[in-house]
C-alpha cells in the first residue's frame, strides 16, 4: 500500500549554534556537489566531524533527535557529486536534510552583496538572513514555488519527457509559478502550454522541497478534461498517455513525481 511520506517532525530548525553541540552531522559540499560518504549498507550518510581545512562557510541548521546538523562548504576535494547522486542511496529524511543544507549554502553564496545598493552584507544575529551594512535591507533564503501534477483519465496517465531526461524516462508535468498567479492558475497554464490539454478537477496531494537549487514543489492530481496532445517542443521531447499497467521508466521513490504516480496507482488498484 502506498503511503505519502510523513513530515519530518523530528527535525528542529535553528540558526544559533549551541554552546556544546555534542554529536553532529556535517553536510559537506563543494559548490553544488555533496561529499560522497556511505555506510556499510551503501546508504549515504553525512560526516560526523567538520573537515579539517578548506572551509569556506559553515551554518548551523538545527538538530534531529539530539544530533546537531551543519551545512558546510569546502574549496577542494575529489569525492563530490551532485545531489541527484543520492537518489536511491538515501532515505526521505536524509535527502531532505542534504537538500536543506545545499539551499542554505547556495543562499549565502549568492547574497554576499546587497541587491539594492551593492554594499557588503553580514549574517543576521537571530534570523536566517543576510543584512546590508549600509541600507539594512535583509535577504532571506529564496524559495521558488512550482506545481507538479499527474494528469489522468480513466485507466491512463499522461507522462512526458523533458529534453534533459535520461533515455526512456518519463515523468509528470511541472512548472514555476509566475507573478500574480495562484497555484491553481499555474497548473492550468503549465499543462496547456506544455502538452495542449485542459484539466478539470484538481486535488492537492502534498509538497516536497526540491533543492535544484531552491524550488518548492506543490503536488496535484488533475483530471483530464479536453484537448489533443500538442507539445511545447522547446521544453517537452515527448508526451504520451500510458495505461497504468504499461508504464515506462519513471522517477525513483525519492521524488514527488513518483509519489503522485504511486498514489494514483494505489487508487486504481483499490478500485479494481
Amino acid at each position: 500500500m502506498f503511503v505519502w511520506p510523513e513530515p519530518n517532525t523530528d527535525f528542529t530548525p535553528g540558526v544559533a549554534e549551541p554552546f556544546n553541540p555534542g554529536e553532529a552531522w556535517y553536510f559537506v559540499f563543494r559548490g553544488g556537489d555533496i561529499y560522497q560518504s556511505f555506510d556499510a549498507t551503501g546508504q549515504w550518510q553525512p560526516l560526523p566531524q567538520l573537515p579539517g581545512q578548506g572551509v569556506i562557510q559553515s551554518h548551523y541548521l538545527g538538530d534531529i533527535a539530539g544530533t546537531h546538523c551543519y551545512a558546510t562548504e569546502v574549496d577542494s576535494g575529489n569525492a563530490f557529486k551532485g545531489l541527484r547522486s543520492l537518489f536511491g542511496k538515501s532515505d526521505h529524511m536524509m535527502f531532505s536534510l542534504a537538500g536543506r543544507a545545499g539551499q542554505v549554502l547556495d543562499w549565502y553564496r549568492t547574497h554576499q552583496y546587497c541587491g539594492k545598493c551593492g554594499a557588503r552584507t553580514s549574517v543576521h544575529e537571530k534570523d536566517r538572513a543576510t543584512v546590508c551594512s549600509d541600507c539594512k535591507a535583509a535577504y532571506y533564503p529564496r524559495l521558488s514555488p512550482s506545481i507538479i501534477t499527474l494528469v489522468y483519465r480513466d485507466d491512463e496517465m499522461l507522462l512526458a519527457r523533458n529534453h534533459r531526461f535520461p533515455d526512456g524516462m518519463y515523468s509528470t508535468l511541472a512548472g514555476f509559478v509566475e507573478p500574480g498567479e495562484s497555484i491553481e492558475e499555474t497548473l492550468h497554464r503549465e499543462v496547456f502550454e506544455e502538452v495542449g490539454v485542459r484539466v478539470g478537477a484538481l486535488e492537492y496531494m502534498g509538497s516536497q522541497p526540491w533543492p535544484f537549487p531552491n524550488s518548492l514543489m506543490l503536488g496535484f492530481l488533475a483530471e483530464y478534461e479536453s484537448g489533443e496532445l500538442v507539445l511545447q517542443e522547446e521544453e517537452i521531447a515527448d508526451a504520451k498517455w500510458f495505461h497504468h499497467t504499461e508504464l515506462p521508466a519513471i522517477p525513483g521513490p525519492v521524488a514527488i513525481s513518483r509519489w503522485l504516480i504511486d498514489a494514483h496507482l494505489h487508487r486504481l488498484q483499490s478500485c479494481a
